[in-house]
Parts: structure tokens; sequence; C-alpha cells
């Protein structure tokens, strides 16, 4: 095997300092020397600074047993001693001779300073034996467990990575399995965060083919390999190949065995620390290889054994198939018994001919496969057919019809039954003889209703699937049902008539009776309806249906009404609480919307319960509440009663199954002369609840006239950005993006402007809150595209990137849109690059690919803006055409700033995902030539700030374009 040596922290560190410790009871300049060997600590040393070689030569001497010379003046102590396993030896060199008391006493101390410091050493050695055998033991029996456990292999697997990665860095890290006679191997796992390939556990792949690959190596030397991956190719003579991954700093691998045949290879490496790996992970990697190959066994075992369990489980429901099949035509011959006497005696005891039908169906359903059955009459006079009974999975109802040439009619004309199948059909409508209507059946069979000798009717059967026909034994019982049904049918026919003629004068008086009764019945119904339903509209009209609370049309009645009353000084001022339950969404999104409604009717009683007569509490819609408090005399008041409802709320619920707190943001606004009308009262409180719900929620805020003067400004605001799109105010601001290796401007990035009439150019930040609001952000968008496209027209030198909102990709017709402006200004689609933000794709997954798709088939490419800031998962780098990542400038701000090294550990994750996934990157931000050459270092593409310039104007970019 080949061992590159790595050097483990020596065990002595510990026990270095006990020739100090002895030499501080000496004499000064004496010099001491200590030596040891235990079968746990090994064999050490300590001795003072400037101990002679002879001193270390005399103490190695008492440790080989050998016998030292005796001292001569005096200045020399020595002694040597076995305490358990550790062998001990001490030489003491001393300036002058010490007494022979002192030298005993000087003696025993180091013998008792010296076994104390050893036997604790010994301790602490045996601990930590025992912390990595738990260790192991615990790794070994998780494994076991997983063995037995129902997980799927690729499940499985990825556990037992984890538990060889509680014993040792294991974050590269992968299986393989040799067939030693195929001369195969198989890579059940594989983890690896430099290398991108991933195994396929079902392929097995030729030794043959991979001559230079590491693992085949490992399995034809058959032995561990530990060290780094350059020194054991050379050992080996494999040739270096990057189609099997990067070279590690440290490599380990062991041999799986089984039955002293190598079955496979676990191999661990790590990319950036040399010697990671000592004997000891080397020795425990080959045990727990071993355990691990006895779970691989057990789990292909355990689905051999459930492959054979079901191969059984089916031989015996087949042999059970056929011993039912036995028992059902045995059951079929007693049912055929039975329905011959069954038939007989319907035709004397059966009640109206609708119920003879039905009992005679479901006769003839025991007998043969019925569930297609029809009975056809010819009519009184001779010209029609009529369907008195048809039960039909294709052909629903069956309307009389003039008598043509159908299959009913062929049986009826000639008095002889037909079992027919497609063929023959076929051939009897080429012969002219029938014409089929209808749903086409695989097999029919028709029999005549004889009445005195002559055809009156058909009964037939038929069927739909070409897997069920009739047989002429089927042919022979069907007839023999129509001789019993011809005399039934006339026996009824005379009894009904007789029947009928009774019944129809009781028949006229009771329904003229009942008419008028029910005349005066429904006059007096409608008189109480139409009351009732008035009643109930007024109701509607002014409470909520889901809580049954009233409703915001009732609660302006009753503010308009207080407004009302306080002005004329009939009552004291009083208060409006508009209330927003917190996370209402989350509710609706997790437990579904009726879980969301019981909450919202629990929240209306809570808050009704904490409530004084004369006060009102009212849904609004959604998750919003408002209260009117009928005497609220001053703010403190107000804000008690809010925080006594919060506090109600805030108590536990059970919905859906699940304990929730619920919890609410209360705006407040009192009475002021200002308010004429309930709506502005109500106005102002849901601007107090928003500034509730902004401060961190499960609170209340009273309205002031900050908040008022900051609603207005917001209106105002919004009216001089309705003013800006129709005047065309808007502009984009071109920023350079720049080549970090040469300086060199690569493109451009359109910055939205707004050239506001008093306050000069603005950018975003001062009104984008305001225009999301109000939705009126997408038309401003479309206003500084065109201006941008216009201006990639004039100016042809690099790429052109926009910013896009979440909103945009809402729209179906964003990209065809943008698409056709761009064809408008005569600017090349494959310079335009546009850029989203991750909210962008995370809304409506689906719909963004499908857009992104069409844009980048047409060359323009997309751009994640401000990564690293939102949800930053990799499955959605993988799904979509993402071309760059554009790193936030907050971490490019902490570049070679001491006080943020975790912006440097963010910015060199983010590049090295978007080398491993092929893309480009962008920072953002960049203010220094510091910060430029960092992102340099770490093979960031492009940059873009104030360092390579700043945003401006279409003019002013053009010429910077041009210099």
């Amino acid at each position: 095997m080949l061992d590159i040596p790595v050097l483990a922290p020596p065990r002595e560190v510990d026990l270095a300092g006990l020739a100090g410790m002895l030499a501080q009871s000496l004499p000064t300049g004496s010099g001491v020397v200590v030596c040891w060997d235990d079968e746990r600590l090994g064999a050490g040393s300590s001795e003072v600074e400037g101990a002679a070689e002879a001193l270390r030569t005399r103490a190695r001497d008492l440790m080989s047993g050998k016998r030292a010379h005796a001292d001569a003046d005096g200045a020399l102590i020595d002694e040597s001693w076995t305490e358990g396993e550790a062998r001990i030896a001490i030489a003491a060199r001393l300036p002058e001779p010490l007494t022979p008391g002192s030298r005993e006493a000087w003696r025993a101390l180091a013998r008792r300073l010296v076994s104390a410091t050893i036997a604790s050493a010994q301790a602490e050695a045996r601990i930590d034996s025992l912390r990595k055998s738990e260790r192991l033991q615990q790794a070994l029996y998780e494994i076991a467990d997983l063995a037995g456990s129902g997980l799927e292999m690729e499940e499985m697997l990825k556990r037992i990575h984890g538990v060889v990665g509680g014993l040792m860095s294991a974050a590269n890290f992968y299986i393989v399995l040799y067939d030693d006679v195929r001369r195969t191997v198989r890579f059940l796992y594989f983890a690896d965060r430099l290398d991108p390939w991933i195994a396929q556990p079902a392929i097995e792949t030729p030794v043959g083919t991979m001559p230079n690959s590491l693992t085949v190596a490992l399995l034809r030397h058959g032995q561990p390999l530990r060290g780094p991956s350059e020194l054991i190719r050379d050992h080996l003579a494999v040739e270096l190949d990057s189609a099997h991954g990067p070279d590690a700093a440290d490599w380990l691998g062991v041999p799986m065995r089984r039955e002293g045949r190598v079955s496979g290879a676990i191999v661990v490496q790590s990319y950036e620390q040399p010697d990671c790996y000592t004997d000891e992970d080397r020795a425990l990697l080959e045990f727990v290889a071993q355990h691990i190959l006895t779970a691989l066994d057990r789990k292909h075992a355990q689905a051999e054994l459930e492959r054979r369990v079901v191969a059984r489980t089916r031989e015996l429901q087949q042999a059970n198939e056929v011993l039912q099949a036995e028992i059902i035509e045995r059951q079929r011959a007693e049912r055929l018994q039975r329905a011959l006497f069954r038939i007989s005696e319907l035709s004397f005891t059966a009640g109206s001919v609708e119920g003879f039908y039905g009992d005679l169906h479901a006769v003839v359903g025991e007998l043969l496969y019925a569930r297609n059955f029809y009975i056809a009459m010819v009519s009184g006079d001779g010209s029609h057919i009529e369907f008195p009974y048809s039960v039909d999975e294709r052909d629903i109802a069956r309307k009389p019809r003039r008598m043509i040439r159908g299959l009913s009619e062929y049986v009826i004309n000639s008095g002889r039954a037909l079992l027919a199948d497609r063929v023959v059909i076929a051939r009897l409508e080429a012969a002219g003889e029938l014409q089929h209507h209808g749903t086409l059946a695989h097999c029919w069979l028709g029999v005549p209703l004889l009445r005195d000798g002559m055809a009156v009717g058909v009964i037939a059967v038929q069927s739909y699937s070409p897997h069920i026909a009739f047989t002429v034994q089927d042919q022979k019982l069907l007839t023999f049902v129509a001789h019993h049904i011809g005399g039934a049918l006339a026996r009824k026919r005379s009894q009904d008539h007789l029947k009928a003629a009774h019944a129809e004068l009781e028949d006229r008086v009771d329904a003229r009776t009942r008419e008028l009764e029910e005349t005066n019945r429904e006059l007096r119904a409608q008189v109480s309806e139409r009351m009732r339903a008035e009643q109930r509209l007024i109701d509607q009209a002014r409470h909520d249906h889901l809580t049954g609370l009233p409703n915001r049309i009732h609660l302006l009645d009753r503010l308009d009404a207080a407004i009302a009353e306080t002005r004329a000084q009939k009552r004291g001022p009083f208060a409006v609480l508009f209330l927003d339950l917190d996370r209402f969404k989350l509710v609706n999104d997790s437990a579904g919307h009726a879980a969301g409604d019981e909450m919202l009717i629990e929240a209306g009683r809570r808050i009704a319960r904490m409530l004084r007569e004369g006060d009102v509490v009212a849904r609004l819609g959604g998750d919003e509440f408002a209260v009117l408090l009928g005497e609220a005399g001053d703010d403190a008041t107000a804000q008690a009663v809010s925080a006594r409802i919060l506090a109600e709320l805030g108590k536990p619920m059970w919905i859906a199954g699940r304990e929730l707190f619920p919890s609410a943001s209360v705006g407040i606004a009192m009475w002021q002369p200002r308010y004429h009308h309930g709506e502005d009262l109500l106005r102002d409180a849901d601007a107090a609840m928003y500034r509730a719900k902004a401060s961190g929620r499960d609170r209340s805020e009273l309205f002031d006239e900050e908040m008022r003067a900051e609603a207005t400004r917001l209106l105002d605001l919004e009216a001089d950005l309705r003013r800006a799109i129709l005047a065309d105010d808007f502009e984009p601001w071109f920023q350079p993006i720049v080549d970090l290796a040469t300086g060199q401007v690569v493109g451009h990035e359109a910055l939205l402007r707004w050239n506001h009439e008093l306050r000069g150019p603005l950018p975003p930040g001062e009104f984008i809150g305001v225009g999301e609001d109000s939705g009126l952000i997408e038309q401003v968008d479309w206003l500084v595209y065109r201006r941008a496209f216009e201006w990639m027209a004039r100016h042809r030198e690099g790429y052109v990137s926009i910013n896009v909102s979440p909103r945009h990709f809402r729209s179906d017709n964003f990209a065809e849109r943008l698409l056709q402006m761009l064809a408008d200004a005569g600017a090349e689609p494959a310079r335009l690059r546009i850029e989203i933000t991750e909210v962008a794709l995370l809304d409506d997954a689906p719909r963004a690919l499908r857009m992104l798709k069409t844009l980048r088939s047409r060359g323009i490419f997309a751009l994640l803006d401000d990564f690293g800031t939102g949800f930053s998962a990799l499955s959605y780098l993988h799904r979509f055409p993402i071309h760059a990542l554009k790193i936030d400038q907050s971490f490019v701000a902490g570049l070679g700033d001491d006080l943020h090294p975790e912006s440097l550990a963010l910015v060199r994750a983010i590049l090295a995902l978007a080398g491993t996934l092929g893309i480009d990157s962008v920072g953002e931000g960049v203010e220094t030539e510091a910060q430029a050459a960092i992102l340099r270092q770490l093979g960031c593409t492009m940059g873009q700030g104030f360092l390579f310039g700043r945003p401006m104007p279409a003019p002013a970019a053009e010429r910077r374009g041009a210099a």
C-alpha cells in the first residue's frame, strides 16, 4: 500500500512542560530530561532548553534498561521506573551537588509529578478513544437502520453520506460497485463540489473505457490508497485525464470486499486541504466501508425478496382465478334453473307493465349479458315501432320511429330470431335486406314477440365490446323468454284498461279539488315569501354573508349618523378602529380557504365579545374589520379597547386541526370636526393600520397629522406621475458595463429617470413605490424602453440592458410587445439584455420560463439582478436560461473591508456557482480600484459602478461611448 506520510499533532504536546516544571524545583541552570514510552501515549520526551546531549543519552539508556555510570560528584540525579503500562526515566544535571536528603526528596517529588501527569494524559487518551468508538458505533447503528428501512436506494445512500460526513471530511464522496467477472463498474452515489458529473446508478460502464480513472486503478490495486491524487497517479502509472474530474489535494479510497474479492470502493477527497486524512481515517473508512457493503447487500436482498413475493402472489392469484371461474360456472347453472321458474311466475304475478319489463330485464341479466337491453313493439296502425323499455349505454333514449329496414324491423317482418355480428350485419346491408340505425354493436341478438302467431315486437340484447359475443344457447334462452312475454302483455293490457276506467272519474274529482286548494295555498305563500324575500334582501345588503356581521354599507350609515349626532352635540366624541389580520394569506395558502373562512368567523366573534353596548363591529371584506366605538372620550380609551381586542385575538385557536395564534394590526382614527363623511374616518383609520403593519404588526397606531401629510404627499406624487406619463417626461440614463480584464465598455444599463418639472431628474427610489402601488410603473417602463431602443439604433456598439419588473411577467403578450417595439425602433434583438429579479422567476415559474425561452430564441439574454439578496435557490438557475448573474452592490461594497469579511466569502461562492453553471457574472456598485482588483482575482468577468462611469443621459452617453 502506498502511504504518503501525514504529520499528526504530537501527543506529547500536553506533556512538553514536564521537564520545565521539574527544573523549577532545582537550582537555576539545572538541565532536566524526561522520557516515557506508553501503549496509549506512544514514546516521547520533554527537556529544558539547553539540555546537554549526554543528559539525553543517559535518559534514553535508562529507558532501554542499560546500567548508567555512577555520578562521581553528586551533581547528577537520575531515576527510572514502570508505572502501569508506561516506562518512565528522568535525568537531571545540577550546577552544584545537593545533599543526599535533598536528592531523595527531589526524586520522590519528581516521581509523583511525572506519574500524575502521565496518568492524566492516559485518561485523556482513553476518553478520546471512547468518544471515537462511540461515534463509530453510532454511525454503524445508523447504517444498519438505513439498510432495514423502507427508503429508496438514492435516499438511503444520501443519508449514509451524511453518516460518513460525521466521522471525517466527506463533502466530496462517492460509492462505486465493481463486477470483476463482467469487468464493469456502477457509480451508485456521487457527490462532489467541483465535479459537475452526475452518477447514473443503473448504467454499467466497462472498465476498459476508463483507462485513466483513479477509481478503476484503486479497484485493480485492491488496497487502500491515501494522499494527493497526483502522487497516487504517479505511483499507479495513471495518466491525468480531465474527464475524470480535477485532482484532489488529499484523496482517500478504500476497497469493499465480498468473500475476499473486491466488489467496490468508497472514496472521499478534499480539494483545498492537503493532509486532510490520517491513518486513523483510513482504518475507520475501511471498517465503515464493509458495513456499507453489508447495508447495500441487505437492501438488494430486500428488493429481491419483495420481487419474489410479488411473483408468488401473482401465481396464487392466477390459481385463485381458475378456482373462481369454476365456482362462477356452477353458480351460473344454478341461476339458470332458478331464472326459468321466475320467468314462469312473472307471467302470472307481475304488477304494472313497466314493472314487468324491469323484472324481466333483471332476470335476463342473470342469465346472459344484458347491459344493453330493449323491447320494441309495433304501433296499433302498424306504421311505427315504439320502445316501451330500453336500457343502453350508448343510445340513452330510443324514440318511436316509422317502420324502416332496421334490425328490429327485420326480425318482425321475418318472424325469426336473428343473431348477428358486424360481419353478418354488413352482409345483410350489402344485400339490401336491412339498414342499420343507432350505434353499431359488435354483436346483436333479437327474438320476435308473438301475439296470436304474429310478430308484434322484438326483445333484443347487444354488446359494444369485441370481447363479448352471444351464442346459439343465448338465442334459445331469449326465445323462451319471448314466448312468456306475449301472453303476459295481453293480460296486462286488459287489466290496465279496466283499472283506468274506474280511476279516471275519481282522479278528475280529486284533481279539481286539489287545484282549488293549491291555488289558495300558493296565493298565501306568495304573499309571505315576498315579505320574507324583501326582509332577506335588506338584511343581506347590510350584513356580511360569511360572519353575519354588519358590512361596509351598514357601518358607513352608522358612521354618518354618529357624525351628525356629534355635530349636533347629541353625543360625545367617538373613534373608528380599522383591523387587518396579519399573515392571513398564509392561512389560506397553507390550510385552504375553508380554514380561512373559519378563522374570519372566529375573529369576528372575538372582536364582538370585547365591545360594549352601542359599539359596532363590521367586516369590510377579506380579512379587514372595522369597529365604531360609540363612546371614546380620548385617545387612551380607544387604545385601551384596541389593546383588549389584540389580546383576545392573540389567544390560540384551533383551525383545520392546527393550533394558530392570530394577530392583527389596528389603525385608530378619532373624531375630529373636519370629518363630514364616514368614508373619511375609515380612510384615515386604514392609513394608521398600514403604519401599524409597517411598524411590526400585532399593534395599534393612532392617525395623526404626520400621516395625513404623508397621504397628501403620496396623492400629489401620484397625480404628478400621471401627468408625467401623459407628457412623456421619462428617459433612460445609461451607465457603462466594462470587461474587468481589458477595461473595455461592453454594454450599458438603461436606468430610469423622471424629469420632474420642479425637482429635476429623479431616480426610481423617489417614486417607484407609488408607481408599483398604483400600477403606473408598467406604462413608465414602456416609455423608457422605447427611448432606450431608439438609442440602441443610433449607438451600435455593445449591448443595452433594461430592468423588467415582475408585473411584466404576468402579461401573456410581454415578449411579443417587446420584440415589436424593437422592430419598430430598428434595433437588433441580439444586443438587448433584460434584467430580472428572482421574484419574477418564482412568481409564476411556467409562464416565466416560456417567456424567457421566447426571448432567448430571438437572441435576447436574461441577467439575474441583485443576485444573493433573495431566495437564491439553485433549482431555478438550472431550470431557467440565465445568461449572467449581477452580484448585488451590497456584497461588492464589503470587498477589501476588514469589517465585512463575509462579503468576500459570499462573492467567491457566487462566482464559483456562476463558473460551475457556465454563466457570466457582473459586479455591481464597483467604486474603487481595490474592489475591481478583487473581482478580477475572483474570476468576475464584468463590472459596473461609479469607478467606470456614472449614469448619463443619452447624448452624454453617446459622447462617452465615442470617446
